[in-house]
């Protein structure tokens, strides 16, 4: 603990010399650059003073919000200033050795100075995450975008061609503070011409009581043709907190549980149903949170249990490395399944239809939008909400409609 405490103590001394070597390039008033260390000191005791009072039997705080966002703000900036200045010095530090060898320049003239343009270059880059960071905080989180996707199966019963089925996912209310943009939300799903709404987890940060304000807006989510059904996701089952006993985090989880039915939704645990239409019929299956990385309550097998292998099926399962490590290649094809969980990492970049990127991707390879395997495929949905980080650059808030239709996909 102490060695990473010296790590991260000399990685942040590092950060801030390199950052203010471009302040001190461009200004030259001395009260200024007293003023701007004076400031980063501050802000850098109130972060660890921030962090060090977190208390793992409440969890997530407003205040825990804002120090993350506050470091992120501060320190991303920050990093962009420090590559570009320790890149200048390694080009500075092979011209003072090119002079000193080669060209025989003095000593005291070898190392070039600073240039000017550099300093410039990489204050004006640092002001973009700087300014994202700023815009997710106060627009990006409820900046809610409607994403429709058509999906081609020739096995689709002729019943459902052109069934549509809207998804929420990861809506984590206990972060939530502004009613008027969570409302206008739900018009938005209500917007939908759909069938079918799934709801594929985290309800709530922790505790079951972040719902309770939001009981009557999300009641409000219209009902269904055929039905409104959820699952459940790694935050809904209370493990990132201290709990004083076992019987208050199942106390809690309990009544978690009963959050959806409270908003309308059928909870499946590790269950099916079969959804009919006409003379036709798919099934519906729900598993429990099953992550690599993250609680393994799922039991696919028991929720796909008298499922037949030649049944049209949809899957609701929160964490997508699910989908990769047990759904797609499954015996019994699992045609549809629908996640959520990585959130985009609620930062990124993404322009429809030409490209996408997130630190996401390196730890999830499904992590947002659809994917497809042999005529399988998963549908990650971006997330309703947010959490740690209050806000989302370039990755927004999604409400996906995904439209079933009989026939082959034509490129």
């Amino acid at each position: 603990m102490i060695f990473r405490f010296i790590i991260l103590c000399a990685l942040l001394l590092f950060i801030e010399f390199y950052s203010y070597q471009a302040f001190r390039t461009l200004i030259k008033t001395r009260w200024v650059l007293i003023g701007y260390q004076v400031i980063s000191l501050l802000v850098l005791i109130f972060i660890i003073y921030s962090f060090s009072q977190v208390d793992r039997s409440v969890g997530q705080t407003r205040q825990f919000m804002f120090t993350t966002g506050l470091m992120l703000t501060v320190y991303v900036p920050k990093i962009v200033l420090t590559l570009i200045m320790f890149g200048e010095d390694i080009f500075r530090i092979g011209a003072s050795i090119l002079n000193y060898f080669i060209y025989n320049t003095p000593r005291k003239e070898m190392m070039p100075d600073r240039r000017k343009f550099v300093s410039q270059l990489a204050l004006g880059l640092a002001a973009i995450p700087f300014l994202s960071i700023i815009y997710g905080i106060f627009e990006g989180k409820y900046n809610f975008k409607v994403i429709k996707q058509t999906i081609f199966f020739p096995d689709l019963p002729d019943a459902f061609d052109g069934f549509k089925i809207t998804q929420i996912s990861d809506v984590h209310s206990g972060s939530f503070d502004n009613p008027e943009k969570i409302n206008y939300a739900i018009d938005l799903i209500n917007a939908q011409e759909a069938d079918l709404i799934l709801f594929t987890g985290d309800i709530v940060n922790t505790h079951a009581k972040e719902m309770h304000p939001w009981l009557e807006t999300f009641s409000r989510i219209k009902d269904y043709k055929y039905g409104k059904f959820a699952v459940l996701g790694n935050h809904d089952y209370g493990e990132y907190v201290t709990w004083p006993s076992e019987k208050e985090k199942d106390e809690n989880f309990k009544e978690i549980k009963n959050l959806y039915g409270q908003i309308g939704f059928k909870l499946m645990l590790n269950e099916h149903t079969y959804i009919q239409k006409g003379d036709d019929k798919i099934a519906l299956i729900g598993v429990e949170n099953w992550g690599v990385n993250f609680k393994k309550a799922g039991d696919l097998n028991k929720a796909s249990e008298n499922v037949h292998k030649d049944d049209f099926k949809v899957l609701m399962s929160h964490d997508p490395s699910h989908w990769e490590a047990e759904i797609k290649d499954h015996p019994k094809n699992f045609h549809l399944t629908f996640a959520g969980h990585t959130h985009g990492m609620q930062f990124g970049i993404e322009i429809p239809g030409y490209f996408k990127w997130s630190l996401a991707q390196y730890i999830y390879k499904q992590w947002a939008g659809l994917y497809e395997n042999v005529g399988r495929y998963v549908y990650v949905n971006r997330g309703f909400g947010f959490h740690a980080y209050p806000g989302r650059v370039g990755i927004m808030p999604e409400i996906t409609v995904i439209e079933l239709k009989k026939g082959r996909n034509v490129a």
